[in-house]
């Protein structure tokens, strides 16, 4: 993660104190990326959001109507993709589609005729927070896939910060992590593997890549993208310094 766009959004989205700022501040990046239509939301009615329902969302009105009226939040293929698994997946993904009913495949075929044909969708599980994902959708010309990359942080941190918002619980709260794991989480946030974290930290491969993963379980996430920002987030490791 070395683009400064990505750094520059993480400080303004950390400097934000309601959630309406923080979602300005996504829609506008992910709209920078080339993405045309994107929601970074809580799995619920995105008309009738809960309270603590994270809801960051540009679609077509209509197919948000429709979303709404026919209560689709439950039987949406995406959602419960999301819901069920760690890693991101593009809807035009064979493995992705293989597992639909008749319905499912419907759904994903009348959001097509809305304007939502192709995109990729980002899982995002946090401890006590209600199931959710951010799907971004391709334009008729694709999207860079380092823009892929950088919205795919962008994501991550702007629902951990609105979701923070949401509970009035602030950055920098705890501190839980042992040196050693900051150290490794501030080169995974630099773009490194276990390789090379063990190099510069004069470890085996194997420590480093157990010490990421001790980190991660304390932080109680699932993927080290969750496990940067929710360090970040916490005050753990500071942007400054993995920026720099």
């Amino acid at each position: 993660m070395s683009n400064t766009l990505v750094w520059t959004f993480a400080e303004r989205c950390a400097g934000a104190r309601a959630v309406e700022d923080v979602r300005r501040l996504f829609l506008r990046e992910v709209d920078a990326l080339g993405f045309p239509y994107v929601a970074c939301a809580s799995h619920v009615d995105p008309l009738r959001p809960p309270p603590e329902a994270v809801t960051m969302l540009k679609y077509p009105q209509p197919w948000v109507e429709h979303f709404s009226i026919e209560n689709l939040a439950k039987r949406d293929p995406v959602f419960l993709t999301a819901q069920r698994q760690l890693l991101p997946f593009r809807w035009r993904d064979r493995g992705f589609r293989k597992t639909l009913t008749a319905d499912q495949l419907a759904i994903l075929d009348l959001a097509a005729e809305a304007g939502l044909a192709d995109g990729f969708t980002i899982p995002l599980h946090s401890p006590g927070a209600l199931p959710a994902s951010c799907s971004l959708v391709f334009g008729p010309d694709g999207v860079d896939p380092l823009n892929i990359q950088n919205a795919h942080w962008c994501a991550v941190y702007a629902h951990e910060a609105a979701r923070r918002i949401l509970r009035e619980q602030p950055f920098g709260d705890r501190n839980r992590l042992s040196a050693r794991e900051r150290e490794a989480l501030e080169y995974v946030a630099r773009g490194k593997g276990d390789y090379a974290i063990g190099v510069l930290m004069g470890i085996q491969e194997s420590s480093a890549h157990n010490t990421v993963q001790r980190a991660m379980r304390k932080l109680g996430v699932a993927t080290r993208v969750q496990a940067v920002v929710r360090a970040m987030a916490e005050g753990e490791i500071l942007l400054h310094d993995v920026a720099h």
